[in-house]
């Protein structure tokens, strides 16, 4: 399987996305369905409020094989402020085909 991450924009200034892939490369929490075989093929952010380049990188990895996305935990975690715009980002996800996790290492 193929998968990416979207970020927040605000917090990649902060975090070099190491969490997430640690998780990933040693298959735990939100990562723990996947095996030796299954790749991470894009990270990016979300390009900041509302969102504005989820939909624009969603259809670049769906043409590169992506089925899934994950949220990262910066998104969900109560660590920084949430995302305000979390339901449209799903949606966006979401009607492009492809599922979404909520979730990386937190």
């Amino acid at each position: 399987m193929k998968i990416a991450v979207v970020r927040c924009e605000t917090v990649s200034e902060v975090c070099p996305g190491t969490g997430c892939f640690k998780a990933f490369n040693e298959k735990k929490v939100h990562f723990d369905r996947y095996d030796k075989k299954d790749e991470i093929i894009g990270f990016f952010t979300c390009g900041g409020c509302p969102g504005r380049r989820v939909y624009r990188l969603i259809k670049a990895l769906k043409k590169h094989g992506a089925s899934a996305v994950h949220l990262s935990s910066c998104m969900k975690t109560k660590k920084y402020p949430p995302c305000p715009h979390i339901d449209s980002i799903i949606k966006i996800i979401e009607d492009a085909g492809m599922e979404v996790v909520e979730g990386t290492h937190h």
